[in-house]
């Protein structure tokens, strides 16, 4: 879980003989046991909790966790969106001013086809993306019915753009986009973190796909 190593409260989903329910639990209780966990991701703390017998207080009605569950995770995916799309964007903006300080034969590499090629096709990721963000922002505050094919669409899209420009971001940087002291490596990881987190691209892909009738490849 995400902070796992200072959480002080957790929100449990546990299946009772009326469905999936949510419980508060301490931390701090019996029967509780948290493991931290090596992440690509240094940047995002995360721990694995184990419990065995420990005690919880009922949160809500028994049986309705499941409903509320599958909307704080629309809700956690719009506002993830939002972050890719930053990120994704401001290593899009690291490069495009790399490629025009970086001078190789003479002339900035920014100049040469093949580079403008992939920028801008980077930019039009990131552009797509950030529709795809604010729509799935949108849904959330005015149109929750939408929500959920909204934060799926965006997860989705933000997950895989933010993955892409990345990489992009690592290749055309050269030799140092892939060594400790430069940024490039922290973006690189955050992308491929968080397109995991709350599902991956292709889990959310299938949601869409199960709402239209349709089976996802």
């Amino acid at each position: 879980m995400l902070d796992g190593p200072v959480t002080d409260v957790l929100l449990v989903a546990a299946r009772t003989a009326s469905g999936v329910s949510l419980f508060e639990v301490a931390a701090g209780g019996a029967g509780m046991r948290r493991e931290p966990v090596v992440t690509m991701d240094g940047t995002r703390s995360q721990a694995r909790w184990v419990l065995e017998g420990a005690g919880g207080r009922l949160l809500g009605a028994d049986g309705e966790g499941g409903r509320t569950l599958a909307h704080v995770r629309d809700l956690a995916c719009a506002a993830l969106a939002a972050e890719q799309v930053g990120a994704a964007a401001r290593a899009l903006e690291l490069t495009v001013q790399y490629a025009v300080d970086r001078v190789q034969f003479g002339r900035p590499i920014g100049s040469f086809k093949a580079v403008k090629h992939r920028l801008a096709d980077a930019y039009v990721l990131v552009e797509s993306a950030r529709s795809a963000a604010l729509g799935a922002a949108f849904a959330a505050d005015e149109d929750p019915d939408a929500l959920p094919a909204a934060a799926a669409v965006a997860k989705s899209v933000c997950s895989e753009a933010f993955s892409v420009v990345a990489g992009e971001m690592i290749q055309l940087h050269g030799g140092i986009g892939i060594t400790w002291e430069h940024d490039a490596h922290r973006y690189f990881e955050r992308a491929h973190g968080s397109g995991e987190l709350f599902g991956p691209p292709a889990h959310h892909r299938a949601r869409l796909a199960a709402g239209l009738g349709l089976t996802a490849r």
